[in-house]
């Protein structure tokens, strides 16, 4: 019987994260060398954060954020406006058989890492952080029990 060729559900190959990084990588370059015939997307910074690809390839979802993050949607619309061009652009870089459709997402990673940063500047969460760890003292008194004195 034939091996299953795809992963088991764990997360992504490492062939789509290489190919993910290979498009983000060409994107960028085409996107800050403003190569697109667009002036409204031209005019624009727009950093491509992470492109996650579907298993088969077919399909690379873009994160992106705009410098500044304002006007998201209009990035978007700009970026799905000339998907044809990029995706042109990118098959005259990258080595696959056939281009994988580009669908263009906002990057939610920098609102992330701000909700994180007041995660932990709260209150509660620092002084959790500054207690003693239970468990280390735990392991101590278990480690004074195997050396034969009683605790």
């Amino acid at each position: 019987m034939a091996k299953k060729s795809f992963s088991s559900g764990k997360g992504p190959s490492q062939r789509q994260l290489r190919v993910g990084e290979l498009i983000r990588r060409i994107m960028s370059d085409v996107l800050s060398r403003g190569a697109i015939h667009d002036p409204d997307l031209n005019r624009r910074y727009i950093t491509v954060g992470e492109v996650r690809c579907s298993p088969d390839l077919t399909i690379a979802t873009t994160h992106i954020m705009p410098l500044g993050g304002k006007d998201v949607e209009g990035a978007i619309a700009a970026l799905a406006r000339n998907k044809g061009e990029l995706r042109h652009l990118i098959g005259k870089e990258i080595t696959l058989k056939f281009t994988p459709d580009l669908r263009f997402r906002p990057d939610e990673t920098f609102a992330q890492m701000d909700e994180t940063r007041r995660l932990f500047a709260d209150e509660k969460v620092q002084r959790d952080l500054a207690a003693p760890d239970r468990n280390e003292e735990r392991d101590e008194d278990r480690n004074e029990d195997d050396d034969g004195t009683e605790a």
